[in-house]
């Protein structure tokens, strides 16, 4: 696979980065659309086409440096993937590496989230989705992609946003408070303010690509119209990093179309926004919410 970016060799090299990018091309359990293990090439590829300078913030995040890892191939059961994320992740996270992972499916999250909870006690998951994923179990396994926050809650506390589809099985698993749905989200003004409320000081976050309406992203694997904007989920980041420290994330599920390419540039520009935003100088810039 390709770096991220056509970035300067010296902010390429693994001991010059801050940041680190993992690539976990696996799609093993995915139920709909098949191909979310060409998400993280395809993001890479068109993150060759980007501007790498960020207007928001005047920053050219690149300059912290930006390694992509060697792609984490496991590809034989889920458990095996999921050890293989974990102890990679690890190794990174001794080095003091910022990680990001790109996915593949939703499954390849519970190892990074294991590994970032260890390395940051009292940390809690943010989770951006259009689905609930709490699953007990699917199709025969507790690490399905359908599966992840039961996982996720079983290592530290999950905020859900943008969640607009789900089982009856898993309703006995959502905490008042801690879901934001789109519905709401669309009708509800402060539901920016609330969701950062119930957030630790550190916070790992997942984005699952279908969070976005799929007029905004239409290649994922499982698409559900009613989703959030580019902007809605900019403006939403943007206060986390304003508000709380994000210690690592993931962005997953993109499934690549040959014949639609915004998508994979849409993915790529979030992964570099992000990191706009989380090493911008200057954030804390207003008093804490609900002062």
């Amino acid at each position: 696979m390709r770096p991220f970016g056509d970035f300067p060799p010296e902010f390429i090299h693994p001991d010059n980065a801050s940041i680190v990018l993992l690539p976990v091309p696996y799609d093993k359990t995915s139920t709909y659309g098949k191909g979310a293990d060409k998400g993280p090439e395809a993001l890479l590829e068109a993150s060759y086409n980007l501007e790498f300078y960020d207007i928001e913030t005047g920053t050219e995040v690149f300059r912290q440096g930006i390694f992509t890892a060697p792609p984490i191939k496991e590809s034989r059961t889920p458990e095996k993937m999921v050890e293989a994320v974990y102890a990679t992740c690890q190794q990174w996270l001794s080095r003091n590496k910022f990680v990001v992972v790109l996915g593949g499916e939703h499954s390849v999250s519970e190892g990074t989230i294991r590994a970032h909870a260890e390395h940051y006690p009292g940390m809690c998951v943010l989770q951006l989705d259009a689905h609930a994923d709490l699953r007990q179990s699917y199709r025969g396994s507790k690490h399905n992609h359908a599966c992840i926050m039961a996982r996720a809650a079983e290592i530290c506390p999950v905020t859900q946003v943008g969640i607009r589809s789900l089982d009856i099985t898993e309703t006995p698993s959502l905490v008042s408070g801690r879901v934001f749905f789109a519905e709401q989200i669309h009708s509800h003004q402060k539901w920016i303010r609330e969701a950062i409320n119930t957030l630790s000081e550190q916070v790992y976050v997942t984005i699952d690509l279908d969070v976005f309406d799929p007029s905004v992203l239409p290649s994922t694997g499982t698409p559900e119209p009613g989703g959030l904007s580019w902007y809605m989920v900019i403006d939403f980041l943007r206060e986390v990093v304003r508000y709380r420290k994000v210690v690592g994330f993931d962005v997953v599920e993109l499934c690549p179309n040959p014949r639609e390419k915004s998508s994979d540039f849409t993915a790529a520009k979030l992964v570099y926004k992000f990191l706009s935003l989380i090493f911008a100088p200057v954030k804390n810039l207003y008093p804490p919410l609900g002062s």
